[in-house]
């Protein structure tokens, strides 16, 4: 069934018709397109549009098909153009012509926009509370080491000694801005478009304020063109998924290489690694690679929803019919994502002792002894030079810093004293690091505990 058959002599082919269908990917909203028609046929009859005891009976008819639906009752006709024609035609199968009073003061343009609101809404808490969990796995970990010593990196070289629970927070406050993105997204995605019809409103007496109420939006549309023909709100959702896939991607990169014997910092739990078909010394970290690679994905369907839009003129064009099947994905990748990262976090096993090593071995300390002659008044270029002689000279000797004999250092620079060697222990340095956001595990410890404060009471 076409609900636009009237004007047609032919009845539409099945190549057109399978290309034009929509129904095996727009589906998944009949629960929001029985929601959405409850809220406007109650209005209808509120309002006097249609007689109440026809809208009570729209109702009934609507709540009955759900719950078939739900129970695996009633399933969806492949046939049909798409989620709304198959409720609107089971409808009036069943309560007859009264079925078809529910389409009064209303377009598939507006309904289809509603449709899509409620249940973006609806997935947005759910991509919400799996981002909470993870920052809440993030900030056990960084309490379980908070004063684990790991060299930081820049340029993917060793730069200055942190700890693991600081490089854990630092993920932590990037999931933190993902949520606020995403809060921020759902209060413009809030608004409801229903009763903005095709483009135009309509001549009937709606409340579209009544609708809004029952579906919990928190006001409708100001522009009834604008209602029907952007779809802002779905690049925004993609246009954010894209960024937390970017931070998972770049965690996920960094527990592959912490995995790899070349680094060795932590081992991923049996339960989300797997092993080679020929090679039986191997275990990969699969999962994490997944994740990176997935990332891909959902870049490309935020560019695709932005090509789909960015060429029509208003109001709605079936170009917009591409919405879905990439914003659906996009959701469907990062919900996909977090529930596979966040249990593999929580249960990777971090080997201390090999961080530690790392740190030692990569004159990560220099700083501080730049640091250690600035405070006995050297100019700190001058000190910045002196340190790297020292550098320079212990790659010579095959030592480091610490072990570097006291000796050499006065060669380099005669305000070196014993004091050297406690400024340049690598717990003192991180100790020492307690300038506000700093690596001090004290400070890792107050930043990881305030952040779970942060997620439980929204304080983002």
């Amino acid at each position: 069934m076409q609900l636009w058959q009237g004007r047609f002599k032919k009845s539409l082919s099945k190549t057109t018709n399978d290309f034009n269908s929509s129904i095996s990917f727009d589906s998944r909203m009949y629960r929001q397109d029985i929601a959405g028609s409850i809220a406007h046929a109650t209005m209808l009859g509120e309002t006097g549009i249609i007689k109440k005891s026809q809208a009570d009976n729209i109702v009934r008819g609507l709540k009955d098909i759900l719950g078939d639906i739900e129970a695996g009752k009633l399933t969806f006709d492949p046939d049909c153009e798409d989620i709304h024609t198959f409720i609107e035609g089971e409808l009036t199968k069943r309560i007859g012509d009264d079925g078809k009073r529910l389409h009064t003061a209303r377009s598939r343009n507006d309904q289809v926009a509603v449709d899509i609101r409620l249940y973006l809404r609806g997935e947005t808490d759910i991509l919400i509370k799996l981002l909470e969990k993870l920052v809440c796995v993030i900030s056990d970990k960084a309490l379980e080491y908070y004063d684990t010593v790991m060299p930081g990196y820049t340029h993917l070289q060793r730069a200055q000694p942190i700890t693991f629970g600081h490089h854990l927070l630092a993920y932590g406050e990037m999931f933190m801005r993902d949520i606020a993105r995403l809060r921020d997204c759902k209060k413009r995605m809030n608004q409801n478009p229903l009763g903005s019809c095709a483009l135009a409103g309509t001549t009937y007496p709606i409340d579209r304020f009544m609708t809004s109420e029952l579906l919990g939006f928190d006001a409708p549309t100001s522009n009834s063109l604008d209602g029907v023909s952007d779809r802002d709100f779905c690049m925004e959702l993609a246009g954010d998924l894209s960024i937390v896939m970017v931070h998972l991607s770049r965690f996920s990169e960094e527990m592959i290489m912490w995995c790899s014997w070349e680094f060795k910092f932590a081992e991923l739990d049996d339960a989300f690694s797997t092993g080679s078909s020929i090679m039986p010394q191997k275990k990969n970290p699969d999962i994490a690679e997944l994740v990176r690679g997935k990332s891909g994905r959902v870049f490309g369907d935020t560019m695709a929803l932005l090509t789909a839009m960015k060429g029509i003129a208003l109001a709605y064009n079936k170009d917009m019919q591409e919405d879905k099947e990439a914003v659906f994905d996009a959701v469907d990748s990062v919900k996909m994502c977090l529930t596979a990262f966040t249990p593999m976090l929580a249960t990777m096993t971090v080997l201390k002792n090999k961080m530690r090593s790392a740190a030692a071995g990569g004159f990560i300390n220099a700083t501080d002894c730049a640091d250690y002659l600035t405070k006995k008044g050297v100019p700190f270029r001058d000190a910045y030079k002196a340190t790297g002689a020292l550098v320079a000279r212990c790659i010579d000797l095959g030592t480091d810093l610490e072990g570097l004999p006291l000796e050499e250092y006065q060669a380099v620079h005669p305000v070196f004293d014993e004091g050297v060697y406690e400024a340049i222990n690598l717990e003192k340095c991180v100790a020492d690091r307690t300038s506000y956001g700093g690596p001090a595990p004290e400070n890792v410890r107050i930043q990881a505990e305030n952040l779970k404060i942060r997620v439980k009471e929204n304080q983002l």
